[in-house]
């Protein structure tokens, strides 16, 4: 024997509506659990049971729902702390390389330091002695240059002199004026 919606409306105590929406919700509920009574619609004992138990199926569903969300969630979770793990190790041995090429680079800085330091000593210690040879150089051939500007002027001045001896009378200035000229150093 069955009941009729508005029956099982007055005893699960909600509306027909709710009633109406529960069954056409339940794939095949009309064809398996109804039946038509003269003017009215009858629902046998089974599909009582089903819309009576339709809100502890959907509970659970959406139990069942979220539980299968909060495993995605888990797995996602999970999925992303390992990511994050591979990438945090990522990052210390990009530090770590990061630190070994400062201490290289500061390593190279204090080498290049002590070679200029020691190029520098090494420079003061050649310096002079060149220094002291280039002048030594520059005065020889200053002496041999001076040397040979007097051995020429002496032969000029002689000639010269021979001459003045001569017209010593007509030019005296001007011989003098010619020893002056001859010399090279008056030029610098």
């Amino acid at each position: 024997m069955g009941k009729t919606i508005r029956q099982i409306s007055e005893e699960l105590k909600i509306s027909k509506q709710a009633i109406n929406q529960r069954i056409n919700s339940i794939n095949g509920f009309r064809i398996k659990h109804t039946y038509k009574v003269k003017n009215h619609l009858e629902i046998d004992d089974q599909g009582v049971k089903l819309l009576a138990d339709f809100d502890k199926q959907k509970r659970q569903e959406r139990q069942q729902n979220q539980q299968d969300e909060n495993d995605k969630n888990d797995n996602i979770d999970h999925i992303l702390l390992k990511q994050i793990d591979v990438k945090d190790q990522q990052i210390a041995n990009l530090q770590q390389a990061l630190d070994q090429q400062q201490k290289l680079q500061i390593a190279t800085v204090a080498e290049n330091y002590r070679l200029k330091e020691h190029v520098q000593k090494l420079s003061g210690l050649l310096e002079p002695s060149t220094a002291t040879q280039q002048q030594q150089a520059n005065d020889k051939g200053d002496t041999l240059s001076n040397s040979a500007n007097t051995s020429h002027s002496n032969k000029k001045n002689d000639k010269h002199d021979k001459d003045s001896v001569v017209d010593a009378d007509k030019r005296p200035q001007k011989t003098h004026k010619n020893k002056t000229n001859n010399s090279w150093w008056h030029f610098w």
